[in-house]
């Protein structure tokens, strides 16, 4: 199997971080990860507001369920929408392209030897206005996503989850 792709399946979700520092130049690389991810049309409607605050990061883990590693991370991103800057003003789209960007920013952590964690903020219409109120995120923004990040104490191993079952050829 080629090396690149080796590197994909080795992305975990990691969940237990040390307490060391995740530097500027590594939260900078993750963001420029994230905004090479594919946009329909080019629209790029993603925005990310990065959370250092201890403060902060304990207070948006009490927000997310199952999100209490994000109070141990040394770095918390707001993956954000802006439905007016997507596509065809379509929401649709623009989630595909904060997911994307997403998965852009953990597989960088992964290729960084960080650790990360995507936590769901959109669609549960409490989140959602509990993290705009927490952050001050103007109305016509959506945050979608919150990523954990830290230097990881745990490495769980490479996988896939491939199943034959899932794929479907030339017709279903």
């Amino acid at each position: 199997m080629n090396a690149d792709v080796l590197k994909i399946l080795a992305r975990r979700s990691v969940r237990t971080y040390t307490r060391d520092p995740v530097d500027d130049e590594a939260v900078r690389t993750l963001l420029k990860a994230a905004m090479a991810a594919p946009s329909a049309a080019a629209a790029d409607p993603w925005c990310f507001l990065v959370v250092r605050s201890p403060g902060m990061l304990v207070r948006l883990a009490e927000l997310l369920p199952r999100g209490a590693m994000v109070a141990e991370a040394q770095v918390g991103i707001v993956v954000c929408g802006d439905q007016q800057r997507a596509h065809r003003h379509q929401l649709s789209y623009m989630l595909q392209d904060c997911s994307a960007a997403t998965e852009n920013l953990l597989l960088a952590a992964s290729m960084l030897g960080l650790g990360a964690c995507w936590l769901g903020i959109h669609p549960d219409p409490v989140r959602v206005a509990e993290v705009r109120k927490l952050f001050g995120i103007p109305p016509a923004i959506t945050p979608v996503a919150g990523v954990a990040i830290g230097h990881p104490m745990e490495h769980p191993p490479a996988r896939t989850r491939f199943r034959e079952d899932a794929v479907h050829r030339e017709v279903w």
